[in-house]
């Protein structure tokens, strides 16, 4: 009986001994070579994941940097800290890293947009748009207000105040999970340091604009006609900034007669 149980533990050792030797062997031959550098860079990371550069998460992010498939200064979360830490691991300099931010191009909040019915449902702006009219708002380009954008944000840089989203930019990443989840479209990324900007994202002609809001553009040009840059267009009766060619000096602003520009 003894014999039969040390045979037993014997054979058992062994065959434990032999896959440990076989594993080793496997493990060294089909190891993946580690690149030194794309863990580096991943260690300099945030780690939010958020997708913000493109990329599935920051593994991803850091493998390309890595391969030199992107810039170093590609995380719009990290930001210029980041960028320049990066930087140093690639052996190239990190360049300027422009702030930006996400911005709602709407300005209808509730004492400016009429609603055309009492809403009754979930306040979700994705459900919302199955309903007449895209929604209670009788702008059916604007802002519903029930804050998917904000439940998206992994850094809470949004709020619903008055009827419409709006984006602390001092918190915003513009990781673009926000735009990703607006079924209006209504979000953009845009450079954070004041740039002017259309709040407006209506494409009516201004007659039908002045029905439903106070604060619609009415597309009439004036801001395009008096912008010494050309960076601004009017298509679809919408005003729209090209924010690389503005230079902030405000005459749109003054012009737009409806004062839907801001900065």
């Amino acid at each position: 009986m003894v014999t039969s149980i040390l045979i037993a533990m014997g054979i058992v050792g062994g065959t434990g001994v032999i896959i440990g030797i076989l594993l080793g062997i496997a493990g060294e031959k089909f190891a993946v070579e580690v690149d030194e550098k794309e863990v580096k860079v991943r260690d300099c990371l945030p780690g939010n994941n958020c997708g913000g550069c493109g990329y599935p998460g920051c593994d991803g992010l850091a493998s390309a940097i890595a391969k030199g498939e992107a810039q170093v200064n590609t995380c719009p979360v990290g930001g210029e800290p980041v960028a320049a830490a990066i930087g140093k691991i690639m052996g190239v300099s990190a360049g300027d890293t422009v702030k930006t931010t996400a911005f709602v191009k709407c300005a209808g909040t509730c004492d400016k947009a009429k609603e055309q019915y009492d809403y009754v449902g979930p306040r979700d702006c994705r459900f919302a748009t199955n309903n007449p009219g895209g929604g209670a708002k009788a702008c059916t380009y604007g802002c519903i207000g029930f804050g998917n954008c904000k439940r998206a944000c992994p850094f809470d840089a949004i709020d619903i105040i008055d009827g419409i989203a709006i984006v602390d930019k001092d918190k915003c990443k513009s990781c673009g999970k926000c735009v990703l989840e607006c079924p209006m479209h209504l979000i953009e990324i845009i450079p954070a340091d004041n740039s002017y900007k259309v709040s407006c994202s209506s494409k009516d002609k201004g007659i039908e604009v002045k029905k439903v809001c106070q604060a619609g553009c009415i597309g009439c040009g004036l801001c395009a006609k008096n912008c010494p840059e050309g960076a601004i267009t009017v298509e679809n009766n919408l005003a729209h900034i090209n924010q690389d060619k503005c230079v902030k000096c405000g005459v749109c602003k003054d012009k737009c007669p409806v004062k839907i520009i801001y900065d």
